[in-house]
């Protein structure tokens, strides 16, 4: 700052001076009760451009894990849904091949084989009715048509997992058409022991498709864990840079407060100090 040349009353550079420390004085001490305010430590991109830039990138990267840990969550209801209509079936399966194995005794005569051959085709039905009602946004899962689908596991647009239940379900077919099991056939101990056989390959068919969406359960639960990780690191990163530190910003609104206060004085001292030169003219 100048030197103050207290006989030059013209140009009073101590008030100048004076008037100038107030004005920085009142800048930082808006800028201090801003960013309490706030909440914000970069309020505006001149507070620090470099900052707003490095803390935008981390702000996106966080919405994009938020919208992946989302995506995953919704990819594992999905899965829970075929998981559950695929349980059911191999329940009703194990009760069917029970039924068989009953009909292979021949203490039954014919009417008990019917009404075993009947109850059998009541379940069978049950299994087509869950085929077609275990389905996701109007998307069948479990009748052999839901593949080739894309999962989000990740923020960025290749972090992607492929799904897909080629194999059907329903009772009708044979192969991965279906499960093989419409021709109800326990009318003699033989045939009864070749359903069996028959029924015994739908519930492995069914355990193995099971096994595939567990296998894939497990794998987004993975990735969850992973982003929930760096969903957490990554605010952390844009908590450091963006957001204030409220005990330092109180302390510096503190502060300028009082310097404020002084800067104000000091103003008004110096305003006043020209008047001593009247004394020469007594």
């Amino acid at each position: 700052m100048a030197s103050p040349d207290l006989s030059r009353i013209a140009g009073n550079i101590a008030a100048l001076n004076s008037l100038y420390s107030l004005q920085n004085i009142n800048q930082s001490l808006t800028a201090a009760q801003t960013r309490l305010s706030s909440g914000k430590r970069i309020n505006s991109a001149e507070d620090d451009p470099a900052g707003l830039r490095f803390a935008t990138k981390f702000m996106v990267r966080a919405e994009g894990l938020q919208v992946a840990m989302d995506a995953i969550g919704d990819a594992k209801n999905l899965l829970s849904v075929t998981e559950g209509g695929l349980r059911k079936i191999n329940d009703i399966l194990v009760k069917v091949r029970n039924k068989a194995e009953e009909a292979v005794s021949d203490t039954l005569g014919t009417e008990e084989r019917s009404a075993i051959s009947a109850q059998i085709t009541e379940f069978l039905g049950e299994v087509d009715t869950i085929v077609s009602q275990t389905k996701w946004n109007n998307n069948a899962l479990i009748d052999g048509t839901f593949t080739g689908k894309t999962f989000q596991i990740g923020a960025d647009s290749g972090d992607t997992l492929s799904y897909g239940l080629s194999q059907a379900h329903d009772v009708t077919g044979t192969g991965t058409a279906g499960l093989a099991l419409s021709t109800v056939s326990v009318d003699s101990a033989v045939n009864a022991t070749a359903y069996m056989a028959s029924v015994a390959a739908a519930i492995s068919t069914v355990s193995t498709s099971l096994a595939s969406v567990g296998s894939t359960m497990a794998r987004l639960t993975f990735q969850e864990q992973n982003l929930t990780v760096a969903h957490a690191n990554t605010e952390a990163a844009y908590n450091r840079i963006m957001n204030a530190n409220m005990a330092r910003e109180q302390v510096e609104a503190s502060k300028f407060l009082i310097l404020q206060q002084t800067a104000t004085a000091m103003l008004a001292q110096a305003n006043s100090t020209p008047q001593y030169i009247l004394s020469l003219f007594r």
